[in-house]
């Protein structure tokens, strides 16, 4: 089974990050710039909360708050729930999908090493998909009879 850290071999574990000071602003256009859905907060190093496009829609837009005026701290979601590389992405489909969250971030030993999305777990979906499909076909059809000459 698929985990966690083999999907951040793949994608990398670059990890965008703001302050709880940040501007709600200026982390939007952090993650307009690196067209990403979420951005972690990091306070001193240690990850402090996650701020999301449904946190600015509806903490910020829907009471009338202006963006450059507040900051992170104000409307990141801090309880964050976070997974272990060795996780299976079955189990990390589970969760995201109970808790209804699209961003999880990994965490090993106390230390964050990466970020994975919902997108990132339905694509290791489809892959795992097409390749037990490709080795179906593969069975089905056999393998060719070598051709006399």
């Amino acid at each position: 089974m698929e985990t966690i850290r083999q999907i951040l071999q793949r994608k990398g574990n670059q990890i965008h990050s703001v302050s709880p000071d940040t501007t709600v602003y200026d982390a939007l256009k952090l993650m307009a710039d690196k067209n990403i859905g979420a951005v972690l907060v990091l306070d001193k190093g240690k990850l402090c909360g996650i701020m999301s496009e449904r946190d600015y829609a509806r903490k910020v837009v829907l009471h009338g708050k202006i963006s450059k005026e507040i900051p992170v701290r104000e409307i990141m979601s801090s309880n964050v729930i976070c997974v272990e590389p060795d996780q299976t992405i079955n189990n990390t489909k589970a969760i995201m999908i109970n808790k209804r969250i699209r961003h999880l971030p990994v965490m090993e030993n106390d230390e964050l090493i990466g970020l994975v999305s919902i997108g990132d777990i339905v694509n290791a979906v489809i892959d795992k998909s097409n390749f037990m499909i490709d080795q179906l076909v593969t069975y089905i059809k056999g393998v060719p009879e070598p051709k006399e000459e």
